[in-house]
Formats: structure tokens, sequence, C-alpha cells
């Protein structure tokens, strides 16, 4: 099967510096986490705060998962740290 998004649901990780959120490939849960360093690439940040955060991921959410998935066609893994220069 292949990787999709099904669950619009994101969550700020303020401990780890992330938004988490999560693919399927058939009954695989796979878990994301985009770096608050690869958001502020695709937009500046003009506060840290979690609604600013949500919103710019929200805004690329489409690119995000584009990146996601080229990951996680190179190599299959339970989990993806998505960092500034995968964009």
């Amino acid at each position: 099967m292949a990787l999709n998004f099904p669950n619009i649901s994101r969550s700020y990780d303020e401990s780890r510096k992330c938004v988490r959120f999560w693919g399927h490939d058939g009954t695989l849960e796979i878990a994301f986490f985009v770096e608050l360093e690869a958001l502020s690439k695709l937009q500046a940040l003009p506060r840290f705060d979690e609604a600013s955060i949500l919103s710019a991921f929200d805004r690329y959410r489409a690119r995000i998962i584009g990146v996601a998935a080229t990951l996680y066609r190179r190599h299959r893994s339970g989990s993806y740290r998505l960092v500034a220069a995968d964009f």
C-alpha cells in the first residue's frame, strides 16, 4: 500500500520543538516530526507560539506531506524527523 495522510490532526510538541503528524501505510501508523527550523524556512515565524507554529504547518501542509512521502519512499521506518535541509 502507499503512504497516505487521512488524519489531518497535528500537534505542537514543545519539548521536541516540532510539529507532530501521522501518516498511514495500510495498518501501519508512521509518526512524522517537523522541526521549527524547517517551518521557519517555509515561512518566517513572527512568534514562536503554538498558534503561529500550527498555522504555518497548516499553510504548508501539502508541501510538508510531499517531503514526508519522499522520505518514506527512500527508507521505510516507524518515524521521521523533517529538518530544514529537507525543504
